[in-house]
């Protein structure tokens, strides 16, 4: 895929999974406001790929306007568990830049699985994107739009319910989807 594809095909799933079936109750308003910015980080180098979000970061900072950074690894991490490795380094590097408490880093990758869940449960679709993501959140943003959900802390549990009703098939079928 080329770089227009894998943004494309990144775009489309926010749309197309995350905001239809509500698996991110924050993802809707700056979607549809056009506060969501979309990076594709090409670097295979874990060095780079730290320095671009601290730089995501900055970015953040100077522009209020976009209330969250989703950047693409597409040529890196295509290992689960390297990208877990990552995403470790990725929080102690945003908490020593000064990050801490300000973005809240989510995580998404095609092979995500839940500690203690098998590779095929379905619950795993809640985090399976097209490509290893990391999601910068303002936490101010989240914070807000927390007053208005009710009961946040089942949203987690809602997620699996509705991947439960959707059924391994429609996930399955929908990333294959994606490759076309």
């Amino acid at each position: 895929m080329n770089n227009s594809e894998a943004l494309v095909v990144s775009k489309n799933w926010l749309n197309d999974i995350v905001i239809e079936h509500n698996f991110c109750p924050f993802a809707k308003g700056p979607a549809t406001q056009g506060r969501v910015r979309f990076v594709e980080v090409e670097s295979k180098k874990q060095a780079k790929i730290l320095e671009l979000l601290i730089d995501e970061c900055c970015f953040l900072d100077e522009n209020k306007d976009t209330d969250t950074s989703l950047l693409l690894l597409t040529n890196a991490c295509g290992d689960f568990y390297q990208y877990l490795d990552l995403l470790d380094i990725a929080n102690e590097v945003m908490a020593d830049a000064g990050y801490e408490g300000v973005y809240q880093l989510a995580s998404f990758h095609p092979d995500y699985c839940f500690d203690g869940c098998d590779v095929d449960d379905v619950a795993n679709y809640t985090n399976r994107a097209p490509y290893p993501m990391f999601h910068l959140i303002r936490e101010s943003m989240l914070e807000d739009v927390l007053k208005n959900v009710a009961e946040p802390e089942l949203i987690p549990e809602r997620n699996i319910e509705k991947c439960e009703s959707l059924g391994l098939n429609y996930f399955k079928a929908y990333f294959h989807g994606l490759k076309k």
